[in-house]
């Protein structure tokens, strides 16, 4: 390690910081938010807003019902021309969410936009401190005080600009994937559409009935051949993406064939991989490899309808195993020529392998339930089941109409779940206390949906996460449910969560709205919350390289010092974090902001 750059660092800190005290005297603006009741109901603010004219550099402060409000931004920008404020601090509820709003709502005053500070005292404080408005009011002067002693350091930043690339990438041939590329080429941009298998249509090829009305392969048909006849629409079967680097509008990819090996530049990538069912091995006497199984999934009964319903044999079962003169002797067993159905709801789910619910399997089980009930009246159809995911007012009727029908829904305990053997099925009925058989010709197990085994490699190729289940995890549920947390990368379909085709196609048009929103700008903007490495003294010792979770750092040979792409970087601030030398800055989060917060504290 270079000591004589590590004195020439020392000796630029301290210049550094001798001036900053050549900046513009602070004046600070505060305002106090009620949030209604969730703060105002919790502590005192009109004290908290009166403590913070007594603070250093506070030259305005003003207590506001609804800062958020059109009323409370109009507060701000009236505040920051009359009082000449130069920094801003809000203190209401999570800067996850309204940090944005107030930001640009300064920039709209002429005020820099990182000259803003926010100080939580809603899910910090009130909500933390119910039932202790003494102490929570204490807290929240705490906070503001941190804040007003950050916010005298702030120093203006200038955003980030680079080009984009208006080509996308969309990994899948399913339904959310087809969808996305349908909306994305009806906005004109070109779409390079990857499929896994020798064609499109994803899982919902093997579907036979919608529970919206019609058929899957209607469905699938219409946008298959509507997307593949598009010119700005170029779809690769048989293809793997294999490499990817670079960062939101412009990505490099590389997308192998077994004919070929393509190079793509891209601005944004969407991630349409969908799930695959679970194949039940020794679960209620399920067999894969054994063949006229009375045991069968749930979607290998929708194979069996598809294909009964495609070799027209709608009257196979009449009265029960009545069978119809029409079928043919070398047909194969067909799922519904049976007795009675029993459908096994949760089977491979909601269990120590896998805790969680698949939500579609209940409706999808209710769906063919009714249809083999309207086809076949006769025929016994019994659905057992450890509590219904019947999610939306028409999944909710779904379910009446069913019972309607004479489909008979019976609760079992999972802790005595039913035990199969061919033929029987036996249950603990919860609700009556007694151990019921039933006579069963066929026995349909609903599985969840599972990631497929390559959702991991993916995630590491694109640097993204996925949950604790193997799912892609967005950045937020509520906020932003299609987006990764890398930006320019997003996410729909089952491969995100198992999903309906009705809600895929949703996913799918939604993404392709996200990703216009960005590649139809003239530039990309993006913020200046970055770090940044002096290279005067920059000792290339590299410990940062390994510590940056986004690759945004590289180390020049020739000049023998780290350097970061800013339209890499996130900010996260391990660089800075990890800098022997104090070289790694994050912007906004200097070293003095952060000791001038401790020292208020």
């Amino acid at each position: 390690m270079d000591t004589g750059k590590l004195d020439k660092n020392m000796s630029n800190n301290i210049s550094n910081k001798k001036s900053a005290k050549c900046v513009e005297e602070p004046r600070i603006g505060v305002f106090v938010c009620d949030c209604g009741s969730n703060i105002a109901g919790h502590l005192d603010c009109p004290d908290v807003a009166e403590f913070a004219k007594s603070l250093p550099n506070v030259v305005y402060s003003k207590e506001n019902l609804y800062t958020c409000s059109e009323a409370g931004i109009v507060e701000i920008k009236k505040a920051i021309t009359e009082q000449k404020l130069n920094r801003v601090l809000v203190a209401s509820c999570s800067p996850r969410t309204h940090h944005p709003l107030f930001a640009s709502s300064c920039a709209e005053a002429g005020l820099n936009p990182y000259l803003f500070e926010m100080v939580n005292i809603r899910d910090q404080c009130s909500w933390v401190h119910m039932g202790n408005r003494e102490n929570a009011t204490q807290k929240a002067k705490d906070l503001i005080r941190m804040g007003v002693a950050k916010a005298a350091g702030l120093e203006p930043q200038q955003e980030i600009e680079s080009s984009l690339i208006r080509k996308i990438l969309v990994i899948g041939g399913g339904i959310a994937g087809l969808s996305a590329a349908q909306a994305l080429s009806d906005m004109g941009l070109e779409i390079v559409l990857a499929e896994k298998t020798n064609h499109l249509g994803g899982l919902l090829q093997q579907v036979h009935a919608l529970d919206t009305g019609g058929t899957a392969k209607e469905r699938l048909d219409k946008i298959i051949n509507d997307v593949t006849q598009r010119s700005n629409v170029r779809c690769v079967t048989k293809a793997s993406v294999t490499e990817t680097s670079g960062y939101i509008g412009n990505f490099d990819v590389k997308i192998e064939t077994p004919d070929t090996t393509l190079t793509e530049k891209v601005g944004a990538i969407v991630v349409a991989t969908g799930a695959v069912p679970l194949i039940p091995e020794g679960i209620f006497g399920y067999e894969k490899a054994k063949k006229n199984s009375s045991v069968v999934t749930l979607m290998e009964l929708e194979q069996k309808l598809k294909k009964a319903a495609i070799e027209g044999e709608t009257d196979l079962v009449k009265s029960g195993s009545e069978k119809s003169d029409s079928v043919k002797p070398n047909s194969v067993k067909s799922a519904l020529n049976a007795k009675r159905v029993v459908f096994i709801q949760c089977a491979g789910a909601r269990n120590d392998s896998r805790e969680y619910c698949s939500r579609i399997c209940c409706m999808i089980a209710v769906k063919n339930a009714m249809l083999i009930k309207e086809k076949y009246p006769l025929t016994d159809v019994r659905v057992l089941y450890r509590d219904m995911q019947m999610y939306g007012t028409q999944k909710e009727q779904m379910l009446w109409d069913a019972r309607g029908k004479g489909v008979r829904f019976d609760v079992y305990d999972p802790k005595n779940p039913p035990q199969v053997t061919e033929g029987r099925v036996e249950f603990f009925q919860t609700l009556t206390g007694k151990t019921t058989q039933l006579d069963a010709d066929l026995v349909v197990l609903s599985t969840p949906l599972i990631p497929r085994s390559s959702a991991g490699q993916l995630a590491n190729l694109l640097r993204v996460p996925t949950d604790q289940n193997g799912f892609f995890l967005e950045a937020h549920a509520k906020l932003r449910p299609l987006d990764f947390a890398a930006d320019g990368i997003f996410v729909a379909g089952s491969g995100r969560y198992p999903a309906t085709a009705t809600e895929s196609r949703t996913q799918g048009i939604g993404v392709a709205s996200r990703v216009a929103a960005i590649l139809f700008k003239d530039k990309l903007i993006k913020s200046a919350i970055v770090a940044k490495i002096n290279p005067d003294s920059c000792v290339g010792c590299m410990a940062c390289l390994s510590m940056c979770p986004y690759e945004a750092i590289t180390f020049n040979p020739e000049l023998r010092v780290c350097e970061i792409n800013e339209v890499l970087c996130k900010g996260c601030g391990n660089c800075a974090a990890t800098c022997p030398s104090h070289s790694a800055l994050l912007a906004g989060y200097k070293p003095e902001q952060l000791l001038a917060q401790i020292g208020a504290a």
